[in-house]
């Protein structure tokens, strides 16, 4: 084959592949079309840290919430990892990164990161690790579309949530892009 239609071949087909990936990615995956039958895309973003790539976020509502009504909206958010890390370390993090969005107990810090210890596992680059809101209830927890656990506590939740959707949050952009304000 000629090297310039092997050149057109190739972005033609990487052309198709973003296509492809956009489509896939506007479409509720089968965990949250379970739990949300209503849900949409309202937003997506990257998270980076040093600037390497840590996962994907989108998240998936009936409607898309404003700034500040997100916690008491049935909601889903889907992250896909983009490279190895333990799942110890990922619900050491989720705690402290819950404590930024309001004040608990050492003895609440400990029953949660138990829960999400035994919830979350080590995830591998193109694991998806999808949370499902249920307000003043529970979140449920998704691997991969598989139920994986849920923790019943409506502080949890909203405390959950909000490392990501919260004013307080860590990461501003991130937030924006997922309340569909801004792109991450």
């Amino acid at each position: 084959m000629h090297p310039i239609a092997l050149t057109r071949r190739t972005l033609l087909l990487a052309t198709l592949a973003a296509a492809a990936g956009g489509a896939r990615a506007s479409v509720a995956p089968p965990e949250v079309a379970a739990e949300l039958p209503d849900a949409r895309l309202v937003g997506s973003g990257r998270l980076r840290f040093l600037g390497l790539s840590v996962y994907d976020a989108r998240l998936w509502a009936a409607r898309t919430p404003a700034a500040d009504d997100w916690a008491a909206l049935p909601l889903a958010l889907e992250l896909e990892y983009a490279r190895a890390l333990v799942g110890r370390l990922i619900a050491e993090r989720s705690i402290a990164e819950m404590r930024r969005v309001g004040p608990f107990d050492d003895a609440r810090a400990q029953r949660w990161q138990g829960q999400l210890t035994g919830i979350i596992p080590d995830v591998q680059a193109g694991d998806r690790v999808t949370g499902v809101q249920r307000p003043g209830e529970a979140t449920r927890f998704f691997v991969n579309a598989r139920p994986v656990g849920e923790v019943r506590d409506a502080e949890f939740t909203r405390l959950f949530f909000g490392i990501w959707l919260a004013p307080q949050t860590s990461e501003p952009r991130l937030r924006d892009a997922l309340l569909g304000s801004g792109r991450a």
